[in-house]
């Protein structure tokens, strides 16, 4: 049992005064008198039931169990604060910051247009961005490292905890350097290039998963030469005529050297752009700005590639 007399606010005071070693000192910084602080440290001490301080003269000075008392008293008021923070964040009271995560592809248009969108509404909001795969975002998310994410989605999603605000669609790709042989082609038959050398993402994006989603459909395995961690350099390769990849309509901003053809409708594949927050937060003014920001865009995008 914890004795009444410890309390979070003794434990703060407690504290105040490991650090300063002054009972005038910490009654200067929370604005009480040294009488209130003595008062506070003796109960404290009472309540711990044993010694934690020794007279000296008119202060006090600490013994080793206050040191030892100290360390455990410190978790408990960061975790209490963190506690505070987070009931208050899933009750709609938000913070001066947002944590946001997203695609590297999404930061030509998509992204930097949100987040103006976003600081009108909020002009005091601090916005973080993180940039990943939808593997780290959503674990990011799912371990409250990030507040919100905009990803896309190959599938649907489906996750009773989440709230998904879809944005746009976006189409897949064949991604050829330019004068390659399928040029021009309204259309192009992954049969046909069942002897060309492909280049693709590492596993955790929702490329990777819409370039093996096309194959599958297709029902070969492509002749895959690299797998590279960042679409920017998937780009840059495939530009380079070191082979061809299928990468989103959202990508043609990046490069002129890179032509985007149609798939045969039988390969089609199209990624969901989508935001994605925990139910539990769907109060929080800051979110609920960036939910309605994301419900703007994708009113004014439709289905055009981003």
């Amino acid at each position: 049992m914890i004795d009444e007399e410890i309390t979070l606010k003794k434990l703060e005071v407690f504290l105040a005064f490991m650090r300063l070693h002054s009972l005038s000192r910490v009654a200067e910084e929370l604005g009480q008198s040294t009488v209130s602080v003595h008062r506070a440290l003796h109960s404290l001490e009472e309540g711990v039931r044993c010694p934690l301080f020794r007279r000296e003269g008119r202060g006090l000075a600490p013994l080793p169990a206050a040191y030892a008392f100290a360390k455990h008293a410190q978790r408990a008021v960061a975790e209490t604060e963190e506690g505070i923070r987070r009931v208050r964040e899933m009750a709609g009271f938000a913070g001066a910051r947002l944590k946001i995560g997203s695609l590297y592809s999404l930061t030509l248009r998509c992204i930097p247009q949100l987040l103006m969108g976003l600081k009108l509404r909020r002009p005091e909001l601090q916005i973080d961005l993180t940039l990943g795969s939808n593997q780290e975002l959503l674990r990011s998310l799912e371990e409250g490292r990030l507040d919100a994410i905009v990803i896309g989605l190959q599938a649907g999603l489906e996750d009773p905890q989440l709230l998904a605000v879809p944005l746009f669609e976006d189409e897949v790709y064949l991604a050829a350097p330019l004068g390659s042989p399928y040029a021009g082609q309204a259309q192009v038959d992954l049969q046909a290039l069942r002897g060309e050398k492909f280049i693709t993402l590492g596993g955790g994006f929702v490329t990777s998963d819409s370039f093996d989603h096309a194959f599958r459909e297709a029902g070969y395995v492509p002749e895959t030469v690299m797998r590279v961690s960042d679409i920017f350099s998937l780009i840059n390769l495939v530009g380079g005529g070191m082979g061809y990849s299928l990468l989103p309509g959202r990508i043609a901003g990046f490069s002129s050297r890179v032509d985007l053809i149609p798939l045969d409708a039988r390969y089609g594949s199209r990624q969901a752009i989508t935001l994605l927050l925990s139910r539990s937060r769907e109060r929080d003014p800051n979110l609920l700005a960036l939910a309605a920001e994301c419900r703007m865009y994708g009113s004014r995008r439709h289905d055009l590639p981003g």
